[in-house]
């Protein structure tokens, strides 16, 4: 087996799509950054395909310092550790791994078994597809609008809380936190929730792929919860979304029961259970 570089993503693209799409909603994670990388959004990436003499049995994408992520085609023996030890031999700098559950552990196994490091779980998800809202769904008042640029004071602050809450490892400073919803309300990706004239919640969608997309950044203020004004901004975005699409996914930490439990009750389904690991010198 080899491990081929490929620094044009459109090259990477054509082999690989074809076999991430037979999986589209488990792979649209790995699709959606790709086709960000293709929008020219990252200036630094990372792609490779793990390449038999007669086919690609693995796919491996990275925009450092984020984490990588894998994905195996066909189970070769060991094909983790043999992928570790490829990156490994390139000088390849991996942070973490995020993907499937069994493929992310065999790799962070073989990748610390030979750096000296430890692996920490930095997130248990649940990948949730919906293909139809619940019908009778219970809403709060208020509606939703595209968010716009006299939002954008206060979704950078809800954006910095988000991180906070979710514990995500490399937390944006506020001038990557500006960029990031400035880059946001100029693709109109980012929806509010509006209760006489106060914006009580936020999310966005994400990585479009052929035929879904992702909701994402899902935020109320303590103040504001548990009155359902999340739940109904999803329920109501996502009805939308499914009007151009023919499923949405997202993404949830399983240790958060309130979450689950309120994207089930819109009609989201978990279909695979990734997992985010981390590699720490402590």
């Amino acid at each position: 087996m080899e491990l081929i570089i490929y620094s044009d993503s459109s090259v990477f693209e054509e082999r690989v799509s074809p076999l991430l799409n037979r999986n589209e909603d488990r792979n649209s994670l790995f699709l959606g950054i790709l086709g960000q990388i293709q929008a020219n959004r990252y200036d630094d990436y990372f792609l490779a395909l793990a390449e038999t003499e007669d086919e690609v049995v693995a796919a491996c994408l990275m925009t450092p310092p984020h984490a990588l992520q894998l994905v195996i085609f066909r189970r070769l023996p060991e094909i983790e550790k043999e992928i570790a030890g490829h990156l490994q031999n390139l000088g390849v700098k991996v942070s973490g791994i995020v993907g499937e559950h069994d493929t992310s552990r065999l790799f962070a196994k073989a990748w610390t078994d030979h750096t000296g490091e430890q692996v920490k779980i930095l997130m248990d998800q649940g990948l949730y597809r919906i293909d139809a809202v619940n019908k009778g769904l219970q809403k709060s008042g208020g509606s939703w609008r595209v968010a716009s640029n006299k939002d954008a004071k206060l979704l950078i602050e809800w954006y910095k809380l988000f991180e906070e809450e979710t514990g995500i490892d490399r937390r944006s400073t506020q001038e990557q936190a500006t960029q990031r919803i400035e880059e946001f309300l100029e693709r109109k990706e980012v929806y509010v929730w509006e209760v006489d004239g106060e914006v009580v919640s936020c999310m966005k969608k994400a990585r479009p792929s052929k035929n879904g997309i992702t909701v994402s950044f899902v935020f109320t203020p303590v103040a504001y919860r548990k009155k359902g004004y999340a739940r109904t901004l999803v329920a109501e975005v996502t009805d939308e979304l499914l009007l151009e699409y023919d499923f949405v996914m997202l993404y949830t930490d399983l240790a958060n029961p309130t979450s689950n439990k309120i994207y089930r009750e819109i009609g989201y389904e978990q279909i695979s259970n990734p997992v985010h690991l981390i590699f720490s010198d402590k």
